[in-house]
Parts: structure tokens; C-alpha cells; sequence
């Protein structure tokens, strides 16, 4: 049996892990930037922006999981 490094190829999980810090950097700064932009818009407290920024959070980590998974499912992390 082949051990787990050998069955790594490693040029698509650079190229995975790569891509994923750039997503992954945008979607949280965006997120952030923008619950904090709404919050001021709309004039809400500290409590209110507390919690958009927990749901505006919560999508970008949903945003990032759904873009890693087309990620690994484009380029094949492990061989066969």
C-alpha cells in the first residue's frame, strides 16, 4: 500500500490551497466590510452590527467550503 504522501499530488494542492487563501481572503474581507458598510448605512448599534457580521461570517464560511469543495473536485488532490 502506498503511503498518503506518495498519493498526493502535490502540484493540484498548491494550486488548491493556493486559490483558497486568495477566495478565502476576499470573501472574509467582503464580508466584513460590508456588514460593517450596512450597519453605518442603516444607523445600527453595536449589537446589531455584532450580529450581521456573525451572519455575514457564517456565509463567507459557507462560500468558501462550497468553493473548496468545486476546488478539490476540479483538481484531484489525491490519486487513485
Amino acid at each position: 500500500m502506498a503511503s498518503l504522501s506518495s498519493r498526493i499530488n502535490w502540484r493540484n494542492a498548491l494550486t488548491v490551497v493556493s486559490a483558497s487563501v486568495l477566495v478565502g481572503t476576499e470573501v472574509f474581507v467582503g464580508a466584513v466590510a460590508g456588514t460593517w458598510a450596512i450597519s453605518n448605512l442603516l444607523g445600527f448599534g453595536h449589537v446589531a452590527t455584532f450580529v450581521l457580521m456573525v451572519i455575514g461570517i457564517t456565509l463567507a464560511l459557507l462560500a468558501l467550503w462550497r468553493f473548496m469543495h468545486q476546488a478539490i473536485k476540479t483538481e484531484p488532490v489525491l490519486r487513485p
